[in-house]
C-alpha cells in the first residue's frame, strides 16, 4: 500500500440511475474494487446515489442529516463501506433534509476508514443555467438550497482536502480560498453534462489544479440516466503541475486510480512559488 506522502487515490466513476438501492449496490462494488486496488481514499461523484427521472425524486429520498439506520440508507451506507473496506470516502453528494420541505441540501460527506464522519460540505455554487445553442437547460436551485459560503477542508493522514462539487469549477476564488487554507488536494465531485464537458471539462480541471499548485480529484457521471440526461465522464486526477495523471476511458462505472507524491508536490511549490507571489485579493 502506498504511504501517506504517496497516497493511492481513486475517482468512482458512476452511472447512477433511478433506485437508490441498485446504486448503493454499485457504490459498494466499486468501492470493493478500489480497496482491492490499494487505495487509500476514495471519491465518489456527486448524485451518485441517485440520477432520478425527475429534480423531485431526490425530495423523496432526502434523509435527516447524521443519523445512522433505516431512515438514513445513504448514510448508513457509507459509515458501513468505509469501515469495511478500511476505507476513507469522499461522498459525492447525497440529498439531505433542509428546513424548506420542497428543497434539500446537496450535501458531500467525507468518512474515515473507522466510518466516522469527519466533514460536511454543502454545494454553494447552483447549475442554473441555459446551454448555449442547446435546449438543455437546468435550475438546481428549484430542488437545492445553496450551501453556506465558507470552504471546507478536512484533515486526514494523507494531507488537508478541500471540498467542492460540480459547478464549483467555475469559481476560482473558491479554490484559492481553500488553497490558502492548506489545502494539499482537493476533489470535485461532478456531474457535468456531455455538452458542458466536451467544452470545459479537462480546461476547468487542469486550470483549478495548476493555478493552486494543488491535485485535485474529479471523479464525474457518465452515459445516460433516468431524466435522458448525458453526462460527459473522464473523471481525471490531476496532478499539482496541471497535468492529467488518470482518467477514465468509457461512459461506464469505472474505478480510476493514481499514487499522488505528495513530496514532490511541496518540492514544487517551493520551487515555483507562485502562490506567494500573489498581490491582489
Amino acid at each position: 500500500m502506498s504511504s501517506t506522502s504517496t497516497p493511492r487515490i481513486a475517482a468512482i466513476q458512476m452511472n447512477s440511475r433511478g433506485e437508490v438501492d441498485t446504486n448503493l449496490a454499485r457504490a459498494h462494488d466499486l468501492l470493493a474494487d478500489a480497496a482491492r486496488r490499494g487505495v487509500q481514499l476514495a471519491v465518489l461523484p456527486e448524485n451518485f446515489a441517485l440520477m432520478g427521472a425527475h429534480q423531485t425524486d431526490k425530495l423523496g429520498v432526502a434523509e435527516p442529516d447524521g443519523a445512522n439506520g433505516a431512515d438514513t440508507p445513504i448514510q448508513t451506507f457509507l459509515s458501513e463501506a468505509a469501515r469495511e473496506h478500511g476505507l476513507w470516502i469522499v461522498a459525492g453528494t447525497i440529498p439531505l433534509a433542509s428546513p424548506e420541505p420542497d428543497r434539500v441540501y446537496a450535501a458531500c460527506l467525507v468518512y474515515d476508514n473507522a466510518g466516522e464522519r469527519v466533514a460536511r460540505y454543502d454545494k454553494i455554487h447552483l447549475f442554473d443555467v441555459g446551454l448555449p445553442d442547446s435546449s438543455e437547460s437546468y435550475r438546481e436551485s428549484a430542488t437545492f438550497v445553496a450551501g453556506e459560503t465558507t470552504p471546507v477542508l478536512v484533515d486526514s493522514p494523507f494531507g488537508r482536502i478541500g471540498l467542492t462539487v460540480c459547478y464549483d469549477l467555475r469559481f476560482p476564488e473558491l479554490y484559492r480560498a481553500l488553497s490558502a487554507a492548506g489545502a494539499d488536494m482537493i476533489v470535485a465531485p461532478s456531474a457535468f453534462t456531455n455538452t458542458t464537458g466536451r467544452a470545459h471539462w479537462h480546461v476547468l480541471t487542469r486550470a483549478r489544479a495548476l493555478e493552486n499548485l494543488t491535485a485535485l480529484i474529479a471523479p464525474n457521471q457518465a452515459g445516460h440516466h433516468a431524466s435522458g440526461r448525458h453526462t460527459y465522464g473522464h473523471s481525471l486526477i490531476i496532478d499539482a503541475w496541471g497535468q492529467v495523471q488518470a482518467e477514465a476511458e468509457s461512459e461506464a462505472n469505472e474505478v480510476v486510480v493514481c499514487d499522488i507524491d505528495l513530496t514532490r508536490q511541496s518540492e514544487l511549490r517551493a520551487g515555483f512559488p507562485c502562490l506567494s507571489h500573489r498581490r491582489l485579493g
